[in-house]
């Protein structure tokens, strides 16, 4: 999946980004004796949209002490790699409305398969399977999203899932409609949602075709 996503990466203008969050998994500890101070410790990189551009943060913040030379490192040789294959390594202007949003449709380009959708109930449900799962304690909403793309699936007392990130339903129906094919899709309430995206999508295109007339 990681290498899907670098892949995928090169045809959007964010792929030097995309590369740096291949490295997870998180790099937070949550000591049982020190768990506050560790949840504040988070809080400070924390961002908006999820828990891998909260690590972007981490990254961005301190790529230049001895802890993250490693994964530094690895970012190069990734991009080396990259350059081998002729793909073109870019990335969105850190000051853009796009940046982050950017980052995360490239990340859903590996990781569509690891979505999982927020039911009326109250808990999540993985696409697909239909697994009933619950948000990692450590991820850092400050309430649910309706999508979310997650790294690990946690197996404990509950199912969870790890470094999450919210994504639009409207990115799966663009990025990834072959894996979204309502005709195999088990029935939920995602099933619903999709199919008014696609509609929604379908009246969009129809309506781009008539301008071309």
């Amino acid at each position: 999946m990681v290498l899907h996503c670098l892949f995928a990466s090169a045809d959007f203008p964010w792929a030097s980004s995309v590369i740096i969050l291949s490295l997870v998994p998180s790099c937070f500890l949550r000591p049982m004796d020190a768990q506050k101070a560790a949840g504040e410790a988070r809080a400070w990189f924390g961002h908006i949209d999820g828990d891998h551009l909260t690590l972007l943060n981490v990254y961005h913040a301190l790529q230049t002490t001895q802890a993250l030379k490693a994964a530094d490192n690895v970012r190069q040789q990734l991009a080396r790699i990259m350059a081998r294959f002729n793909l073109k390594l870019c990335s969105t202007d850190f000051n853009s409305r796009d940046y982050y949003v950017n980052i995360r449709k490239a990340m859903l380009a590996g990781y569509f398969m690891q979505v999982a959708h927020l039911e009326r109930t109250g808990h999540y449900l993985t696409v697909k399977d239909n697994q009933v799962v619950h948000l990692h304690p450590s991820n850092c909403f400050d309430h649910k999203r309706e999508w979310v793309m997650y790294h690990e699936f946690v197996l404990k007392s509950r199912n969870c899932i790890r470094t999450v990130t919210e994504i639009s339903g409207q990115w799966l129906v663009d990025i990834a409609p072959h894996f979204y094919d309502l005709e195999n899709f088990p029935e939920c309430e995602a099933k619903r949602v999709l199919g008014k995206l696609y509609r929604k999508k379908a009246d969009k295109d129809r309506e781009q075709s008539r301008k071309w007339i």
